[in-house]
């Protein structure tokens, strides 16, 4: 029996989301072990979780063996990382002008929007805009998913704490067979 297509788009439930992860994540471990034996390929593999959480696989040896020889093969990323450290001002002056470039295409598409279309934008300009919208999303959404958990927290902890209170409070006043001293004895009533 055939599955149908998976629609690709983020999972909104976070239980669901946090399941479709672990799974597909423990899925692409075995697959990149399974290629690693079967074909005798040497893989590294990093997975960051949107907590943060690294998962990480090398095949064979060590995860630093295999980035110093992604490096040696690639040979470009040593001088990028060696030439923010010579000009700082450069690579800030390149901050300051995409970041300039980026409110521009913002305000262009805040007027775009309310000012009915007046004014046209380009596609290039429309998907960087697409592009910061979705980013924004995530990072909001992210944001807000962090709040609930740490409201949903710290309302746990209360209730953990008042049930304790209320679990002794039942304890201390449970009197159903009182004591009461008479004459220098108890005697149950």
């Amino acid at each position: 029996m055939a599955r149908g297509k998976v629609q690709l788009k983020r999972i909104e439930n976070p239980v669901h989301r946090q399941v479709t992860f672990c799974k597909r994540r423990a899925g692409l471990l075995k697959k990149a072990k399974e290629l690693s034996v079967l074909c005798d390929a040497e893989i590294g593999l990093f997975i960051f979780s949107a907590h943060g959480k690294l998962y990480e696989l090398a095949t064979k040896g060590t995860m630093q063996g295999l980035i110093e020889r992604y490096m040696k093969f690639t040979r470009g990323a040593q001088p990028e990382a060696a030439a923010p450290e010579a000009h700082p001002l450069l690579v800030a002056k390149e901050e300051t002008n995409a970041l300039k470039q980026e409110i521009q295409t913002l305000q262009k598409g805040i007027s775009y929007l309310f000012e009915g279309g007046n004014k046209t934008m380009a596609i290039d300009e429309l998907q960087l805009l697409e592009k910061n919208l979705e980013t924004w999303i995530y990072h909001i959404r992210s944001m807000k998913e962090g709040t609930l958990k740490a409201a949903n927290k710290y309302l746990h902890d209360k209730i953990v704490e008042n049930t304790a209170i209320s679990n002794f409070a039942e304890f201390a006043t449970d009197t159903s067979y009182p004591l009461i001293v008479q004459d220098g004895g108890f005697q149950l009533y």
